[in-house]
């Protein structure tokens, strides 16, 4: 995206006739998404990007945002949250060289509360009122056989890791750590974000469904979201199966309420956000006990903490402070991440980072990017998936691999889907 004292960029937001499935607009390349039930961002194309690294990848994100907000020409016709200028962003979740994105795209088709929208953005001589309708989606192509194969770390390799980081909580250097896996997945055919993108929003419509650069997912964990001034950032962590049957499922969901494992690995976490979020805040409200929240394939202890800003920071700040949250790190933080780098043997990349969006309100949503996969930019075929579990005192290595293939299946069952 260019600007000159001549022509500038305009970004022009108009409502439109409800879309249908938002999902549903979107070609089959270069897609981006931020969807939660029939709300959110279907978009496409590329207008500018930054590609990011280092420890101050966030500050620097956000100051070109704040550039390029300002270059440009709005016209805003919708006024609402995610209407005009958005970037969509994904980080890593380490200070190392893996890049990080933020991206604005050429169009967005939105929804939200009942009102949608289309934002297009271009020049003021080709940017038209009302635009040209998008072209019909192509049919989304099935991904055909999949073959699956160790990652970075073998199953027997994961349980030593986990093995090794109860000693060092048994030893009181620490009191948590994350410790995540990885799971590749090559496909007979090139393979279309979308066959894994809808399979994920329609087993998961209370999760957050994304697609940023490549890196496809459904997160249940809301890292913060900010709307005018108030903020809102929901904990996950304890974790246990779905049952076979509702007594079943109920009982699970008893045992993990009763859990002292459970509840101290929550509590950390919960410890994690509220101390991190609580210097922007004039309020601040964390409930005492969890909940539990029942997903497709697990459940897990959920805590939803709000408040209301003092400053005016934006969604994109707000991230930049909570990251990494225990939920994804442990706890203390610099402790826990350098065992993650020791013990874990692979590369995050951009899973258990923030990723969502921001307007140039400072508005928007940044998710965890949790039970997700990255696409290969090199191999069409080929696709890496990430899931990880929570270690305290207490944690059997075995337990902890089982929970790491239960979350993996959220990706498989959407890649299988048919």
């Amino acid at each position: 995206m260019s600007t000159t004292a001549r022509t500038r960029t305009v970004v022009r937001s108009i409502p439109i006739a409800d879309p249908g499935p938002l999902l549903e607009t979107l070609p089959d390349e270069d897609i981006i998404a931020w969807t939660r039930g029939t709300d959110g961002f279907a978009a496409w194309g590329e207008a500018t990007r930054l590609t990011v690294s280092g420890p101050d990848r966030f500050a620097r994100a956000a100051q070109w945002w704040r550039e390029l907000v300002g270059s440009l020409d709005i016209d805003d016709q919708v006024h609402v949250p995610g209407t005009g200028p958005v970037a969509f962003g994904s980080f890593t979740f380490d200070d190392g060289p893996s890049s990080s994105v933020m991206i604005v795209p050429n169009v967005i088709v939105g929804r939200r509360d009942g009102a949608s929208w289309i934002t297009t953005i271009g020049d003021a001589d080709t940017n038209l009122t009302p635009p040209p309708p998008p072209p019909a989606p192509a049919p989304v192509r099935p991904p055909g056989q999949i073959r699956y194969s160790d990652g970075t770390v073998t199953s027997a390799g994961y349980e030593m890791a986990v093995t090794a980081a109860v000693n060092r909580i048994a030893g009181g250097t620490l009191d948590k750590v994350v410790l995540a896996r990885d799971l590749v997945a090559n496909t007979e055919h090139d393979l279309d974000p979308r066959a894994l993108l809808t399979p994920l929003a329609r087993s998961y419509p209370s999760c957050w469904t994304f697609a940023v650069d490549g890196l496809i997912g459904a997160t249940p964990e809301l890292l913060v979201r900010r709307t005018g001034d108030h903020v809102v950032s929901r904990v996950l962590a304890g974790t246990t199966p779905r049952g076979s049957d509702a007594v079943v499922d109920a009982q699970h969901a008893a045992d993990l309420l009763a859990s002292h494992k459970d509840r101290v690995e929550h509590e950390l976490a919960v410890r994690s956000v509220s101390e991190s979020l609580g210097p922007f805040c004039s309020d601040l409200v964390v409930p005492r006990a969890p909940e539990v929240v029942r997903l497709a394939n697990v459940q897990h202890l959920q805590t939803d903490i709000t408040g209301r800003l003092a400053n005016g920071e934006s969604a994109l700040d707000l991230a930049a402070a909570l990251h990494p949250t225990a939920a994804v790190c442990g706890t203390p933080t610099g402790r826990a991440r350098a065992v993650i780098q020791e013990l874990e043997g692979m590369d995050r990349g951009r899973y258990a980072g923030p990723v969502g969006w921001i307007d140039s309100r400072g508005d928007g949503a940044f998710g965890i990017a949790l039970r997700c996969a990255q696409l290969d930019p090199a191999d069409a075929h080929s696709l890496r998936m990430y899931a990880g579990c929570g270690i305290v005192a207490g944690s059997v290595p075995a337990d902890e691999l089982a929970e790491s293939q239960t979350k993996l299946l959220a990706v498989r069952d959407a890649l299988e889907a048919r």
